[in-house]
């Protein structure tokens, strides 16, 4: 396992789940924003999920869709705008007490984590949107972030995750999956994976058992209703990828939390 692996938080009785901010506080605050992010944080979370793009002139921003519309006053393509373009837009999505909220950078986000033990979970959306160069973009900025060491790439594109490792990036990778595959602990081996990310439907006591003999770890997404938090915390997943970290933390340390 690397690095980002080896500092997972261990509890007196053995390893402790870890509760990833999904796009940060994302049931609390405009998703893959800065007040999201280091809402996250506030609440306690032990990590947060984000989502990489491109913009027209190559540089790297946080926003889940390939398109504008959902989560901010703009239109079109992320692809087709300029960064000073995106970051004129409001990305608050409606949300009351957050306008003028703008479309972080990658390295604002790496930077807000910077003082925290944090873990970063950068997804690099290509799979709708090749981007090319995304790969040496995102290692770079990454690299000058001074906190590397707590990132972890994943994707829905395995081959982006094969040309990050070609790249020469040492950061762990974890495999995005939606369905159940057939031995997928296999394929990590095959992919030179070190994590899979399954959806909550596509995690089961088996998947998390033989991914483990194999010192493979299971980060699961998204995860919001208790039920479900509570299952994965019995399968003893090493992350959840949840919209409602403070709910979450709760669950796991045995904490009422009311909304």
């Amino acid at each position: 396992m690397r690095q980002l692996f080896t500092r997972a938080g261990l509890g007196k009785s053995g390893p402790v789940t870890q509760i990833w901010g999904h796009r940060g506080a994302s049931a609390d605050a405009p998703e893959n924003t800065l007040p999201a992010f280091a809402l996250a944080l506030g609440q306690g979370a032990d990590g947060i999920e984000l989502d990489v793009q491109m913009t027209r002139d190559d540089e790297l921003v946080v926003i889940h869709d390939e398109t504008l519309e959902r989560t901010t006053d703009g239109h079109g393509w992320v692809a087709d705008h300029s960064l000073a373009s995106l970051r004129s837009l409001d990305a608050s999505a409606g949300w009351a007490g957050f306008g003028g909220t703008h479309i972080p950078l990658l390295a604002e986000v790496l930077e807000l984590i910077k003082d925290s033990d944090a873990v970063a979970n950068v997804e690099l959306k290509t799979d709708t949107i090749r981007y090319h160069g995304i790969e040496e973009r995102v290692l770079d900025v990454v690299a000058a972030s001074g906190v590397g060491e707590r990132v972890i790439f994943s994707s829905f594109n395995h081959y982006t995750l094969r040309n990050l490792r070609k790249l020469g990036a040492t950061q762990p990778m974890g495999a995005l999956v939606s369905d159940r595959l057939f031995k997928p602990w296999r394929y990590l081996l095959t992919l030179e994976a070190e994590a899979l990310h399954p959806s909550v439907g596509a995690a089961t006591a088996k998947l998390v058992r033989k991914c483990h003999e194999r010192g493979q770890r299971v980060h699961v997404w998204t995860a919001d209703k208790p039920k479900d938090i509570n299952r994965l915390l019995r399968l003893g997943v090493d992350a959840i990828i949840t919209n409602v970290p403070e709910v979450a933390i709760g669950l796991r340390d045995g904490v009422v939390v009311t909304r």
